[in-house]
Formats: C-alpha cells, sequence, structure tokens
C-alpha cells in the first residue's frame, strides 16, 4: 500500500533525524483504488476546498492592513483533510477544531461572512465579535468551536459524543447516533488529553473521530524530534481503536477513510484515530517569519498542493469540465470578497454589553 510505504519512508527519516520530512511525489489517486464519485460531489469537494483557500488568502490580506488583531493560524495546504472528512457528516453531527478552525468552520457550514465579520471582531460574528481567530464557533451548525490551547478541544469532543450515547442509552432515542469529529495537529499527542479520552472513547464505545492533522511542525518543533513514536496512528493500539494513516493531500484518500470511520461510529462500533499526513503551507501564525523549514522541504510538499492535484485528476479523468471549474472559482472569490464587505460594513461590539455571553441566558 501506498500509504504504508509513505509511513516506512517517513518513520526511516524520523530515524536517521532528519531535519525535513518529504513525502512521495506520487499522488495516492494512483496507487490506492478510490470508490468512484459523481460529477456533483467532485465539484461540491473542489469548492469546499477552494473556499478554505480563498478566505485564508483573503484573512492574510487583511490581516497586513490590520483589519485583523492578534494572532491568526492559516490552513493553507491542509483543505483536503477538512473537506474530505466534514463534508460526509449530517447537519447534527459534531466538528471540534483548534485555533487553526477557520476552514474547519466553512467545511461544517457557517457562512464565511459570518466568520470573516468575527474575525474583524463585529458583532456580527459567529461568536458575536468575543471570540476572534481562535474561537470561531456556531451552536446552530453543532461545530463545538477552535481551542486557543492545544488539546482543550478533545475533552469537549468526548462529552459530545456521550450525549449522543446517553440520548440513545438513557433517554430512549430513536434517532441515529451523532458522530463527532476532533481535530488536533501532532504536537498535541503528546499531550496527556490525548491518551486520556483515546482511553475513556474505546472504554464507552463512543462515536468519535480523532483526526490528527500530522503537518509535521507544532509550531516551531518538528514532529520526529519531540515524540518517541512518530508514527502517530500506531500510539491507538494500546486503547485498542483502529488507527490509520493516510495521505492529508488527497480529498479522495481521506474520504475513503472517513467514510468508514463515519459508518463504524455511528454503527455504535466507538471511535476511530485518523492521522492525515499534511503540510501547512505558511508559518505557524501570520506572525511566524517560517525561517526554522527549509526550502527543500516546502517545495516538495507545495508540489502537492491538495487543490491544484484535485483539479487535475478531475480534468483528466472528464470529472469536471473545465469551464465549470472556473466559473465556480470566480463565483468562490466573489464570495469571499462580499465577506469582507459584510465585516467592514458591521458594527463594533457594544462596550455596555461587555459580559452579555459570559454566561448562557435562560
Amino acid at each position: 500500500m501506498y500509504i504504508n510505504l509513505l509511513g516506512d519512508i517517513y518513520i526511516e527519516m524520523c530515524k536517521e533525524k532528519r531535519k525535513t520530512v518529504l513525502p512521495l511525489t506520487v499522488l495516492s489517486n494512483d496507487i490506492i483504488d478510490n470508490d468512484p464519485i459523481s460529477q456533483d460531489v467532485a465539484l461540491s469537494l473542489y469548492k469546499d476546498m477552494l473556499l478554505g483557500r480563498c478566505f485564508e488568502d483573503m484573512c492574510a490580506q487583511m490581516y497586513y492592513r490590520g483589519k485583523m488583531f492578534g494572532f491568526v493560524h492559516l490552513y493553507n495546504g491542509q483543505e483536503a483533510v477538512s473537506t474530505g472528512v466534514i463534508q460526509l457528516l449530517n447537519s447534527d453531527d459534531y466538528v471540534c477544531s483548534t485555533y487553526r478552525d477557520h476552514v474547519h468552520a466553512l467545511s461544517k457550514g457557517v457562512h464565511p461572512k459570518y466568520v470573516m465579520a468575527e474575525l474583524f471582531g463585529k458583532e456580527t460574528g459567529c461568536s458575536k465579535g468575543r471570540g476572534g481567530s481562535m474561537h470561531i464557533f456556531s451552536a446552530k451548525h453543532n461545530f463545538l468551536g477552535g481551542f486557543a490551547f492545544i488539546g482543550e478541544g478533545i475533552p469537549v469532543a468526548l462529552g459530545a459524543s456521550f450525549q449522543s450515547v446517553y440520548k440513545k442509552q438513557i433517554l430512549n432515542s430513536n434517532s441515529v447516533l451523532n458522530v463527532t469529529v476532533c481535530f488536533f495537529g501532532d504536537g498535541t499527542t503528546n499531550n496527556g488529553q490525548f491518551f486520556e479520552c483515546l482511553n475513556m472513547s474505546v472504554l464507552w464505545k463512543l462515536p468519535i473521530i480523532f483526526v490528527v492533522e500530522n503537518n509535521q511542525w507544532a509550531i516551531g518543533m518538528a514532529h520526529h524530534r519531540s515524540t518517541s513514536l512518530p508514527e502517530i496512528h500506531q500510539k491507538a493500539q494500546a486503547f485498542g481503536l483502529p488507527g490509520i494513516e493516510v495521505d492529508g493531500m488527497d480529498v479522495l484518500a481521506i474520504r475513503n477513510v472517513a467514510k468508514k470511520a463515519i459508518a463504524r461510529a455511528r454503527s455504535g462500533k466507538g471511535p476511530t484515530l485518523i492521522e492525515a499526513l499534511t503540510y501547512r503551507f505558511r508559518g505557524h501564525s501570520l506572525a511566524d517569519p517560517d525561517e526554522l523549514r527549509s526550502k527543500e522541504e516546502k517545495n516538495v510538499w507545495l508540489a502537492r498542493d491538495p487543490i491544484k492535484t484535485f483539479k487535475s485528476y478531475m480534468i483528466k479523468n472528464q470529472l469536471v469540465d473545465s469551464n465549470v471549474l472556473n466559473l465556480a472559482e470566480l463565483e468562490i472569490k466573489k464570495d469571499v470578497q462580499h465577506s469582507v464587505d459584510f465585516a467592514l460594513s458591521s458594527p463594533e461590539p457594544n462596550i455596555d454589553e461587555l459580559k452579555k455571553y459570559l454566561f448562557a441566558d435562560n
């Protein structure tokens, strides 16, 4: 299998204490048999990834123009992971994110204008301007929020998955189990919450999927330098849940793995750990000069841009006409520009309502 080979190469590099971790340049689509997808599904996947990329590029522009403040962490390069997983969920399923949360929220259905307004600190933002970049939240979309500190979201996601089981087993709900997907980075997997929650999820057979977005770097710490077992998916074995490694630059590979994990969770068979090998194209945050990663490493991963790769795949296999893709790109760029216009014209929060959202309304 391609993924196993990728893992073998990765672990050998770690053993040799290489400073750069490079992926294979072969596309997993060429080796792994993906389930066939329709034109509508292919176009939906492409548009969702492209929306994430265009939105984040616009965020960078607005940040450097002084429209956003604080730390802003962009998702460029990792879009296949968000799209490949979240597009398979139902509207009443849950998603829990990290401080790199904008694109997860977009994939879950939060409108770009409400996310952008939140980044601008406006009253019309999805968190009423009180959360900012690292605390995107939407109760309407069952988006449990971004969390500024690593590992914070995992217990919250565990609680969401527990209530789904509780409703069915204790309250005798006739609805199917709601699935919770919890995203976090490779650095988080060295924290206690990760291990504690893996253990609890198996004990209670919770309908939760742990998605490790292994982008090779925890801020400025290379992954292979910070853990005794670089292959994170193997850590699942200690707790008795499936651990799967997948090419995080291939939306179809992600989608196939996620589809099986979601079906397993919804049928009551318990959790799955997915390690998606991916890469962030920008620095840790927009305040990061990104001088620690080698040019060679960046260029090899950039050559496997998940959006460009999937576009080429669709055209090559005659899934979607290039004119349709061009129109979709124009539409998305207009939507992103509209989100900026909406944010700019939105009111600032009222200083008299500073404490308004500290507690839930009765």
